[in-house]
This record gives structure tokens, sequence and C-alpha cells, in this order.
């Protein structure tokens, strides 16, 4: 007869929960290593005729870059996580509107809608360390 109120439950579902986000946050790190920042700061073809398009400049190319790299490398810093994933939610929120106003740039307006939901719940999931980083309650 198994017992359901026991207290390794709640310490298995946090485990569980936790190794989930992680696994989470290595898959987008990568994603956005490999898939987002490297074609903007190696020069890929695609990326300069995209930010040529967008019409701010190779330099705007280069710091949405940065900013992808950045975030992924957060996202595997356990202090970091949450607050990456928070600033790769706004640079992803800069991609669904470019990608909704700027006709020219051809894209799927899914993937980073969905990178933004992904990234959510990564805040959600790493906000007790979030709040402690930044000092609030």
């Amino acid at each position: 007869m198994a017992v359901h109120n026991s207290p390794a439950a709640p310490a298995t579902r946090g485990r569980t929960v936790n190794i989930t986000l992680w696994v989470v946050q290595v898959l987008v790190a990568v994603f956005f290593v490999a898939a987002a920042a490297a074609p903007k700061l190696i020069g890929q073809q695609v990326a300069v005729e995209m930010f040529d398009l967008i019409g701010f400049g190779q330099w705007f190319r280069y710091l949405v870059g940065t900013l992808e790299l950045a975030g992924a490398i957060g996202l595997l810093i356990p202090r970091l996580a949450g607050l990456a994933a928070l600033g790769l939610i706004g640079v992803m929120v800069g991609a669904v509107i470019t990608q909704l106003l700027v006709p020219e740039v051809v894209g799927p307006v899914l993937t980073p809608a969905l990178l933004g939901v992904v990234l959510a719940l990564i805040v959600w999931g790493r906000w007790p360390q979030t709040k402690a980083l930044v000092g609030t309650r």
C-alpha cells in the first residue's frame, strides 16, 4: 500500500522540475548559440541580408547576436539563468515585432513566439534565484 502524503514526494517533484528546467535551458542555449547568435556574429549571408532589410545597419546584427550569445551563456549559469531568460524574452519580442512590421523579413513569427513562451517558463521556474540575485523579496 503506497502512502501518497510522504515527505519525499514534494522533494522528488521539485527535483524533477529542476532537472527538466536544466534540460530545457541547455537545449535553448544550444539553439541560441548555433541557430541564432552564430549566423549573426560570423556574418552568414542570410543574416547580413536580413539586417539590411530591417534597416538599422549591421551594427544591430552584431548587437542582437551578442545579446543572444550572452543570454545563451547566462542560461547555463545557475544564478543568472532566470535573468538571462528574461533578457532573451526581450530579444524575442523584438524579433516578433520585426517579423510582423517588416514584411520583407522572411521567417516564421511562430519560432520567436514559441521561444518566448519557453523562456517565460524558465523565468517562472528560476524566479527564486532571480529574486535573490536582484535583492527583492
